[in-house]
């Protein structure tokens, strides 16, 4: 068999970044570093694909050691999620990726799939519905994870459910442990936690309570307010 090569960041970047997404550069980076340093040939679970820009960073890195992706999403119709002409583009984004032979489509609701999931993981990135309740489930897929194993969610800190999802479930939790962020993309570990790993959880709150506030502002077209009180010049939400 020819020695399989590692892509470079850059280069697989180059490809995603052309997908509409909310994942930026820098949290890109986080998830293509994270998966490379996983042993052996990674089981990446994603909850959330969207049209495929994470998840071609994950399965680029994925596939370099022999590893894939289950990419877990229902792809509901309606105008903001798109249905299943977000599903046609997905598929296209991964062929035209490279990557279509390294990727399982499950196109379910993530809180349906797990109850039945049987199989170990190595990796999990949760991006997907960002209410409380879906959050507390979607964490419940760690339990599939050995130990050391990274726990990557995006929104986190600038989601009002997720973050109370955070609180309450990894906060006390013995299992997970809070490493850092890259915007809203929150880095955690498979690992009983230390003191300073729940205190800095605690830490990110003041920076959440800016997001809630800035989103606020958004919605009452305040975005200038926003500029000048928060710094926020997006017309998006913080991500």
């Amino acid at each position: 068999m020819p020695e399989r090569t590692t892509p470079q960041f850059p280069d697989v970047w180059e490809i995603a970044s052309a997908v509409p997404g909310w994942l930026t550069e820098a949290q890109a980076e986080l998830l293509w570093q994270t998966a490379l340093a996983c042993p052996g040939a990674p089981m990446v679970v994603e909850i959330g694909s969207h049209e495929g820009r994470s998840t071609i960073m994950l399965a680029a890195a994925a596939a370099s050691s022999g590893g894939r992706v289950v990419a877990i999403d229902p792809f509901v119709e309606g105008r903001l999620f798109g249905g299943s002409k977000t599903r046609d583009s997905f598929e296209k984004n991964l062929a035209e990726a490279g990557l279509s032979e390294s990727v399982d489509l499950l196109a379910e609701y993530s809180t349906r799939a797990r109850p039945s999931w049987v199989r170990p993981i190595d990796y999990l990135y949760i991006d997907g519905k960002h209410d409380y309740w879906t959050l507390s489930d979607d964490l419940k897929w760690a339990d599939h994870l050995p130990d050391g194993a990274p726990v990557l969610i995006h929104d986190c800190f600038s989601s009002i459910g997720v973050t109370l999802g955070i609180l309450a479930h990894v906060l006390p939790s013995r299992r997970l442990t809070y490493e850092r962020r890259v915007g809203s993309l929150a880095l955690f570990r498979v690992t009983p936690p230390t003191m300073a790993a729940r205190r800095r959880i605690l830490a990110e709150l003041p920076w959440w309570l800016r997001n809630v506030a800035v989103k606020v502002m958004l919605r009452l077209r305040m975005r200038r307010t926003a500029a000048a009180v928060f710094g926020h010049r997006d017309a998006f939400d913080p991500y």
